[in-house]
């Protein structure tokens, strides 16, 4: 009898273990905009990971859709300049195969969010990745079939917040939907 109740302990442990494990994991896909005025949650599956610039508030990586595909990229960080110098800064990032102009292929929608004004944007082409950060000089690399989404989040007296996701175009695309859910479960923290 005492080695059956020694193994109910020790299964009753390894759950909570194991409980406990996965309730870290959720801890690390929240997080916070606006000196946590406002939460979100990632997708299950993203891996928050430490910023690899000092301007980026937050950072995740997301799994690559397939062998030999980049994993995808979002980071979340404090934004200046208005709503539309911002759009038109992201469509400069990518340039089209066919040499159109980006602005005519990429979408943009806005949703009204936890008392915030959010304008989606999805853009798709050829993406000048700047590895250092836009402010760390040196070449861009031009990465084909690369694909951005991203949210411009305007709080109503914090500043605005951008959350940019961006990769292989295959790799956004099997996340597109964890993204968008992801921004619209934003909600005012405390609630």
């Amino acid at each position: 009898m005492p080695r059956l109740a020694f193994l109910a302990a020790a299964l009753l442990a390894l759950g909570n273990v194991a409980a406990h494990a996965q309730a870290v994991a959720e801890d690390a896909r929240a997080f916070t905009i606006a000196d946590g005025a406002f939460s979100l949650e990632a997708p299950a599956g993203w891996k928050r990971v430490e910023p690899k610039s000092r301007i980026v508030e937050t950072e995740f990586a997301i799994p690559a859709a397939g062998d030999g595909l980049q994993p995808g990229r979002m980071t979340v960080m404090g934004a200046g300049g208005s709503v539309q110098q911002n759009v038109d800064r992201w469509y400069g990032q990518f340039t089209q195969p066919d040499g159109g102009a980006t602005k005519d292929k990429a979408t943009t929608k806005t949703l009204k969010l936890a008392g915030c004004t959010v304008t989606l944007v999805d853009v798709a082409g050829t993406y000048k990745d700047m590895p250092g950060g836009p402010f760390a000089g040196g070449q861009a690399v031009e990465r084909p079939d690369y694909r951005m989404l991203a949210a411009i989040v305007e709080t109503p007296d914090r500043g605005s917040f951008f959350l940019k996701f961006y990769g292989p175009g295959p790799t956004v695309a099997a996340h597109a939907d964890g993204f968008r859910k992801m921004v619209e479960g934003l909600v005012a923290a405390g609630r």
